[in-house]
């Protein structure tokens, strides 16, 4: 059975327990790579984003983590259960193009990237300040980006907590956002915080939040 398949099968049932509406699957490309950007404010996101995600397209996911999340037993363990199905990609924030050229590479196969734009998960639940790591990568691979809003995430599993409590999140994906018309300029920081505005607030629209950064 592939990887897809027993997502599809085993833990894409049990993982939808935790979810209440998926809203705007249609939205996402089936015949092309594409960014996909939610907010982040639990570890729990990884696995509902995969149990909806995977069975859909039938393709594996690969996401964009901080280095810090292998370094411990139990964040690793947590990465272990699902790798399977997905691959990650370690960031050194200090060192963050090497992840981003390893996401282009995976792009240009005709992968699906995930990126949490604000780069790690909020303390409180609310959206954070979007970095602008989400537009370089799609400046580089010249790929559409697709918003998603996760409201409920954070109650299930908020950060420093090990076990999900029983409430349930919604997903909604946005339409994919394209940025074709910076293709042929120069990428500057004034370019790379326009676009990363621009993703922020729909992500912020579609998690029913304000961007006010």
């Amino acid at each position: 059975m592939r990887p897809f398949q027993v997502a599809r099968y085993i833990f894409s049932p049990v993982l939808k327990l935790w979810i209440r509406k998926v809203n705007g699957i249609e939205n996402l490309p089936t015949n092309r790579p594409f960014i996909l950007a939610p907010n982040h404010c639990s570890y729990m996101e990884h696995f509902l984003i995969g149990a909806v995600i995977i069975p859909h397209l039938s393709k594996k996911l690969h996401f964009i983590a901080k280095k810090e999340h292998f370094q411990s037993i139990a964040q690793s363990s947590w990465h272990s259960l699902w790798e399977k199905y997905t691959t990650y990609i370690p960031i050194d924030r200090e060192k963050g193009e090497e992840a981003i050229k390893a996401a282009v590479s995976y792009l240009r196969k005709g992968a699906v990237i995930v990126i949490y734009p604000e780069g790690t998960r909020s303390l409180t639940g609310k959206i954070q300040k979007g970095k602008t790591g989400v537009s370089r990568l799609a400046l580089w691979a010249r790929v559409p980006v697709v918003p998603l809003g996760i409201k409920g995430a954070f109650e299930i599993l908020p950060k420093g907590k090990k076990i999900p409590r029983l409430k349930k999140a919604d997903l909604s994906f946005g339409k994919p956002m394209y940025f074709g018309k910076y293709y042929n300029k120069p990428i500057n920081k004034k370019i790379l915080k326009e676009i990363t505005t621009k993703i922020m607030k729909e992500i912020a629209r579609l998690s029913g939040q304000e961007y006010n950064y």
